[in-house]
């Protein structure tokens, strides 16, 4: 896995997230400068895949602006289109891998979510 390959990644499957009726509305509302917003998550699976370091904001921060719209089905259906992406740009290995990786970071910013909630 490369970063032509992680921008490659993001990119097709930001544009199903746009296209899809649950997660579009969400993104579309949250996010004015999609060409910023794609090279900033670019940036961030660079840092979490490659160790980079090019990423240097604040993932829960980010997520917690939108948490009343944020529910479990929908971080459910975000990894599963996730998931069919990477499988579709991604060799098998570098697929699976980067699926376990987002597993991990989508329950960690479920259970920060919940905590700051409760």
């Amino acid at each position: 896995m490369d970063e032509r390959q992680l921008a490659h990644l993001v990119e097709r499957f930001y544009a199903k997230v746009r296209q899809d009726p649950a997660l579009g509305p969400i993104f579309n509302d949250a996010i004015g400068d999609w060409d910023h917003h794609l090279n900033l998550l670019t940036d961030f699976w660079s840092s979490v895949m490659l160790a980079s370091g090019q990423y240097k904001g604040n993932p829960m921060a980010a997520h917690l602006r939108h948490r009343a719209r944020l529910t479990p089905a929908l971080f459910a259906l975000w990894l599963n289109l996730w998931d069919e992406t990477a499988k579709d740009v991604l060799s098998p290995q570098d697929a699976a891998a980067i699926r376990a990786t987002a597993d991990r970071i989508a329950r960690s910013l479920q259970l920060g979510l919940q905590h700051i909630a409760a």
